[in-house]
């Protein structure tokens, strides 16, 4: 009897519970419910896709180019070759000015991401010292792929920059609340103080800001970034407060950047002859000007006592830029610094600020002297100028961002790469979304 009567208990709870579903079901179509549409998601975040922008670099197949594929490959060399495809991929500065009056316009057709991607990335905001002197198409192409409304951007201009240009990022800047040009710019002079003075002078304002960033990136013009914003949070939080920068033992060949005083001559950085430097006040190490340090390193750099007498002995001898980062690094009790044991020596290929490739590195992987495959553009001062073939290979390296890249070298390696990079932004917002 009991067990008949759990049986019809367990039935009518069944009905009950239908019936109630039923109702609801019939409640929510009353008041126009629908289902909700995952296609309207995508819609929505696929708009903020690169597809429908009608410039000339859209014949090459990116796609097969990332792939390393030889037949889309020497089409992107062709295409390269042709001057009518050369002017057209052409920005004038005087477009920039115009297309910003309108910044919600702007930003709109440029299709800047004015919201965080995610609460991971709105939690981890960064700040950027950008230096320039001059193309301003690849310096808005840059800002538009690293931008994002958490983070901070100051903007170094080149006291010698065309006035056109300057006009150009000024107008760009004004439209985002979080993008600034630096208060003091610099004279910048090939191999002087100068490059660094020029991020001491944006790490003063960004640490002065109110926005809560945790690390600090120096980039420049030329510079393009291989992951996207989220992929380099989760990067520099695994740094867990560490620093990523080159810093190796001073190498003996390089000494003559420090034991004699430089100073600028007809727009040039040359010995002051006869005069000699004095010894350094720390233990030298050599870099490179790139550098992904923590805020503390940067509260260091402005505060520390031992690190503002490294700069001011530092300011008259040759790239002084490989030099201070990198001893910095090895200076006791600066936050996210490493010992000075060269068994801490980190080079820029195992650092993630910089991907670089020097012309004496370069070569087939079977030679022991070659640290990399042949460069796929030209070379600038025996750096590599990336073509559109040494994609595949930069997107295998774990590197933020690397240099150089430059539009009227190879448009087509830019185009490539800053639609990449937006495609995984769209799958990552969907996917976290």
């Amino acid at each position: 009897m009991r067990l008949i009567l759990t049986r019809r208990v367990g039935y009518f709870s069944v009905k009950l519970a239908a019936l109630l579903a039923t109702l609801a079901i019939l409640y929510l179509i009353s008041k126009g419910y629908r289902k909700p549409d995952s296609s309207r998601k995508t819609f929505k975040f696929t708009q903020l896709g690169y597809d429908d922008e009608n410039r000339p670099e859209k014949v090459c197949n990116c796609q097969a180019i990332l792939e390393g594929d030889n037949e889309a490959l020497a089409e992107a060399k062709l295409l390269n070759l042709d001057r009518n495809f050369r002017k057209r991929v052409q920005v004038p500065d005087e477009f920039y000015v115009n297309a910003s009056k309108d910044c919600t316009q702007f930003k709109a057709s440029r299709k800047y991401l004015t919201f965080p991607l995610s609460q991971e990335e709105k939690d981890f905001p960064l700040a950027y010292s950008i230096v320039l002197h001059h193309k301003m198409q690849s310096f808005e192409r840059l800002l538009r792929t690293i931008y994002a409304p958490q983070n901070i951007y100051c903007i170094h201009v080149d006291l010698k920059a065309p006035p056109s240009f300057f006009a150009a990022v000024s107008s760009v800047a004004a439209c985002f609340p979080n993008v600034f040009l630096v208060g003091r710019r610099e004279n910048m002079i090939y191999n002087g103080w100068s490059r660094v003075q020029a991020d001491l002078n944006c790490m003063a304002e960004l640490n002065a800001s109110n926005v809560a960033w945790k690390y600090f990136l120096n980039v420049c013009g030329q510079d393009f970034p291989l992951k996207t914003n989220l992929e380099m949070v989760r990067a520099l939080r695994a740094l867990d407060g560490g620093n990523s920068l080159g810093t190796i033992a001073f190498p003996k060949e390089k000494m003559w950047r420090v034991d004699k005083v430089y100073k600028v001559v007809n727009g040039r950085w040359v010995p002051d002859k006869g005069k000699k430097k004095g010894p350094p006040p720390v233990q030298l190490f050599s870099g490179n000007a790139y550098i992904i340090v923590s805020r503390g390193f940067v509260q260091s750099v402005l505060e520390d006592q031992r690190i503002r007498t490294l700069i001011d002995w530092a300011k008259d001898t040759f790239d002084a830029e490989e030099t201070v980062w990198a001893t910095a690094q090895r200076i006791p009790g600066v936050p996210g610094s490493t010992w000075a044991n060269n068994k801490y020596d980190m080079t820029d290929l195992h650092a993630i600020a910089r991907l670089v490739k020097w012309a004496w590195h370069e070569g087939d992987r079977s030679s022991k002297n070659a640290a990399y495959p042949p460069c796929q553009g030209v070379h600038v001062r025996d750096i590599c100028v990336y073509g559109a073939g040494d994609l595949q290979w930069l997107l295998t390296h774990r590197h933020l961002f690397a240099n150089k890249f430059d539009i009227n070298t190879d448009p087509v390696a830019i185009y490539c790469l800053e639609n990449y990079l937006r495609q995984r932004v769209l799958e990552q917002l969907l996917e976290v979304k």
